[in-house]
């Protein structure tokens, strides 16, 4: 089924749906956020990603050996709380935030960490659609909870085993909302193109007949176009003006000039892909003038006979298709032939009529 986010349709024959993610990458400056929001339009996002997050709707303030980051990940050396004291996008920004997305005609929405963010998103902005991070895909009750919001949801995979992603495409099936886009993701910052696996892409659409697409942290503008080749219908990048106002998503962010190459890229392949069809294109049909068909490549008087010496499959492609050639062969010429004439039907005697 195809899914409505905005004025978007997100499905087949649909061209890819392009998320341009914010995150922290504004580094809590208002302005700079803004002037990211407009680079993502510049670039070519269709939509941008906010992030409606709070550290004590994420975790606790705890520096125990549990809340602290020690698992070979850029953020290592600090605690989850401290993190997402970075890593929050102000609410009382959003609403602006979205306005200045959609007066520029991008779509907006976000991804809640908790049912108060959720319940935020569909109050003050009325969101078209809520994303579903992937360290919240275990978080069944949340995930039922958006689903019943009756929006599109789209949920990343990055940490989830394969039962985990069926749990949660049945229970918001049980919740009432078939809106359902899966997105491939792989959960290493940045992420080597080898662990990705893209071919997981196509199968999930098959095996759970749900909308796919990729949440992509590698700094590849090339894997979101193949992706799309395997039936990606949302690819979602994270966005940065320059990698070096650093943050701690900057370097799986990509840059403007890198984000219109991936893009292009993307619409490229889009136009590559087309449709099914065996039918030739306008110039194909005028190409096949040099394909091979029957000529006469020796003179030939009215009465002789055709053979493989006097009748061979050539190029250009004006004579006679070469399937028939066991059929013209051993027929007589009903007029003089000269070196150099494609062959027609005509030219033969009665041996030839059924061709």
């Amino acid at each position: 089924m195809n899914i409505k986010i905005g004025n978007r349709t997100i499905g087949e024959n649909q061209p890819a749906f392009i998320v341009a993610e914010l995150s922290c990458n504004h580094r809590q400056n208002f302005d700079l956020a803004v002037k990211t929001i407009k680079a993502m339009k510049e670039s070519g996002a269709d939509a941008i990603k906010l992030s409606t997050d709070s550290p004590s709707g994420l975790t606790l303030d705890s520096d125990n050996e549990y809340f602290q980051i020690k698992q070979g990940t850029v953020w290592d050396g600090t605690t989850l709380y401290k993190l997402y004291q970075e890593t929050d996008t102000p609410w009382e920004w959003q609403p602006k935030l979205k306005k200045i997305a959609e007066d520029l005609g991008m779509i907006c929405f976000s991804t809640p960490c908790d049912a108060k963010a959720a319940d935020f998103l569909e109050k003050e902005l009325n969101v078209p659609a809520y994303k579903i991070a992937s360290f919240e895909i275990t978080d069944y009750d949340f995930i039922k909870y958006v689903a019943k919001k009756g929006k599109p949801i789209i949920i990343s995979t990055g940490i989830a085993f394969e039962d985990e992603i069926k749990d949660v495409i049945d229970l918001c099936r049980k919740a009432g909302n078939n809106q359902i886009i899966i997105l491939k993701c792989t959960s290493s910052y940045p992420t080597d193109p080898k662990e990705m696996n893209l071919l997981t892409i196509p199968d999930i659409k098959k095996k759970y007949k749900v909308e796919v697409g990729l949440s992509d942290h590698s700094l590849s503008t090339v894997v979101p176009a193949i992706a799309v080749t395997l039936g990606a219908k949302v690819i979602e990048k994270h966005f940065i003006l320059d990698r070096n106002l650093g943050g701690p998503d900057a370097l799986f962010s990509l840059e403007p000039i890198e984000f219109k190459e991936m893009v292009g890229n993307i619409r490229e392949v889009e136009k590559a892909l087309g449709k099914v069809t065996y039918d030739l294109s306008a110039r194909s049909k005028k190409n096949r003038q040099f394909s091979r068909s029957l000529f006469v490549t020796k003179d030939i008087k009215e009465g002789e006979s055709l053979t493989n010496k006097n009748i061979r499959s050539i190029r250009p492609g004006f004579g006679l298709h070469p399937k028939f050639i066991t059929q013209v062969i051993g027929s007589k010429a009903k007029k003089d032939l000269m070196q150099g004439t494609p062959l027609e039907q005509n030219y033969f005697s009665k041996e030839t009529d059924a061709i």
